[in-house]
């Protein structure tokens, strides 16, 4: 009788088909995690600075100049890093990876000859990663709470443009980290383009109904050219680095005052 050879079972984790299954989304989005975690560690990336802003920005649109001065602020900010001393890249200028404001801050770090993130989403018809993003650091994304998970992860400190959904999303996401002090360190937010925040959202509103206390009006500041941004910056952040790169924003379980 002929021998039949019997085709052989592939390993799972090498099997396509498997890794696309509703089975492997949990190893999915722990790739997620750890993909971006060995190349913050290769790269030796210390803490990111973070911008925020639509995509929909553009450097001759109506609204051009948001675009210029997010670049020309993530040039000085890189500038001003490569003063700091430290063997390993701090506050390195981070991005959502696509186009308008995301391109300008990559773009802008790369006006300083300086690295850059970009934490990019895949998205059906849209966004894909600009040309200025370091290319080992350029990450692409399925699931949006792992790409937050990033933003939030290594930031020490918060620049957000006028955008829309997204940039509302990713900027309420940090105020309500920092809100509820699940954060064990400050992450400073500012709002860039005061005039456009204050039509957008009325913050003033949510404390005058008793949705916020008067207090976390704190938790942002505002600024309308790149200079100010920037002093901004530099007078929040504590530039002594930490021990351990990346790095990472550690989470709360208890309030402050009860870690004594």
């Amino acid at each position: 009788m002929a021998f039949r050879e019997r085709p052989s079972a592939k390993i799972s984790y090498q099997d396509p088909e498997f890794l696309d299954s509703e089975d492997a989304r949990p190893l999915r989005i722990m790739a997620e995690y750890l993909g971006p975690l060995r190349g913050f560690r290769r790269a030796h990336v210390h803490d990111t600075i973070v911008f925020f802003g639509s995509a929909r920005l553009s450097a001759d649109g109506p609204l051009g100049r948001y675009y210029e001065e997010a670049r020309e602020l993530a040039r000085l900010v890189t500038l001003w890093t490569k003063t700091l001393p430290s063997t390993v890249n701090r506050l390195v200028v981070c991005s959502g990876g696509g186009g308008g404001i995301m391109e300008a801050a990559n773009r802008g770090a790369a006006d300083a000859a300086g690295r850059s993130v970009g934490l990019n989403i895949s998205l059906p018809h849209e966004q894909r990663p600009n040309e200025f993003i370091t290319p080992e650091l350029s990450f692409e994304f399925h699931y949006f709470f792992m790409r937050k998970l990033w933003f939030a992860h290594l930031a020490r400190a918060l620049v957000v443009f006028p955008g829309g959904f997204g940039t509302l999303d990713e900027l309420m996401e940090i105020l309500t980290l920092a809100q509820t002090q699940k954060l064990a360190r400050r992450i400073p937010v500012i709002l860039y383009g005061s005039s456009y925040w204050n039509e957008i959202i009325n913050f003033d509103a949510l404390v005058r109904h008793g949705m916020i206390n008067r207090e976390d009006l704190a938790l942002f500041q505002y600024a309308d050219a790149p200079a100010h941004a920037l002093e901004i910056l530099q007078a929040s952040i504590d530039i002594k680095p930490e021990a351990v790169t990346p790095a990472f924003g550690h989470s709360r379980t208890r309030a402050p005052q009860d870690e004594l």
